[in-house]
């Protein structure tokens, strides 16, 4: 582990991507925000607005146009020098699973403490601590194949969370669970993350998803993606499903709502016309 009191700065971030026939698409804007450390941040928005696309930027898959992505060092909660020159590490829990097939369990969970260099017996503990966290022993020995949908992700954060990283990165974590699953692992997702005190960001569609897990939503625009509101989340935790009977979720759901609302009908509009 290296250090979780740094913050992630984006600066006036702008991406184009390069079309074939030379026509390009502009996909983020002027994105400016800051990932605090030790809080959960949820970026949502309409489909295309480049919420994933801001996510791979953070994580270093993608370098943006223009603009500047800092890590900052805080000390006290002051920024103590403003350039960190080592990347935080950082894993990344997708909504495809991304489980090799031919492993089994507790071989997924290993597989990034192995590249790593972990000893076999730390490695094999730390990944029989993950699994037992999302309510998976007795499981070890079983095939992805083997699991339902909600299980196969719940191996897929404990292979995050092993790697014991700075950042957790959930881009659409719960997207192809149905209903009942999703609400289930929403609750875990926000024990775990809460007692880790782990650096996370939420990508996600889900308005209620957002509240549930987030300290800050990041409402985003219809493309190109920029910010157009920062909102605190102020629920007490921990959070769960009695919390959305409260008068304060409700509230937050309709302030974000309206937001999303405005931007969907213009990505709408704007699909229609290039249809």
């Amino acid at each position: 582990m290296t250090d979780h009191a740094v913050a992630i700065e984006c600066r006036d971030l702008g991406l184009v991507f390069p079309g074939a026939a030379g026509e390009s698409t502009l996909a983020l804007s002027g994105v400016s925000c800051c990932f605090l450390p030790g809080k959960v941040t949820a970026i949502i928005g309409p489909s295309g607005c480049g919420k994933s696309t801001l996510l791979q930027i953070v994580r270093g898959f993608l370098d943006p146009s223009r603009g500047h992505l800092n890590f900052v060092k805080l000390e006290g909660g002051v920024a103590a020098q403003r350039q960190v020159t080592k990347r935080p590490a950082m894993s990344t829990v997708w909504q495809a699973f991304n489980l090799f097939p031919w492993l089994t369990v507790l071989e997924n969970v290993v597989f990034g403490l192995e590249l790593a260099g972990v000893p076999k017996a730390e490695r094999e503990a730390r990944a029989r601590k993950a699994i037992a966290a999302v309510d998976l022993p007795g499981f070890e020995k079983k095939y992805p194949r083997q699991l339902s949908g909600g299980m196969r992700q719940r191996v897929g954060i404990a292979r995050a969370l092993v790697m014991n990283p700075d950042v957790l990165l959930l881009d659409e974590p719960f997207g192809a669970l149905d209903a009942q699953t999703r609400l289930v692992l929403q609750e875990q997702l926000a024990r775990l993350v809460e007692q880790s005190g782990t650096t996370a960001i939420l990508v996600t569609h889900s308005i209620e998803e957002a509240i549930l897990l987030a300290d800050t939503i990041l409402v985003m625009s219809a493309r190109p993606g920029r910010i157009v509101a920062t909102i605190d989340v102020e629920l007490p935790r921990p959070r769960n499903h009695a919390t959305t009977h409260e008068p304060g979720f409700a509230k937050l759901f309709d302030q974000i709502y309206g937001l999303l609302r405005d931007e969907v009908m213009t990505a709408m509009t704007t699909e229609a016309g290039t249809a």
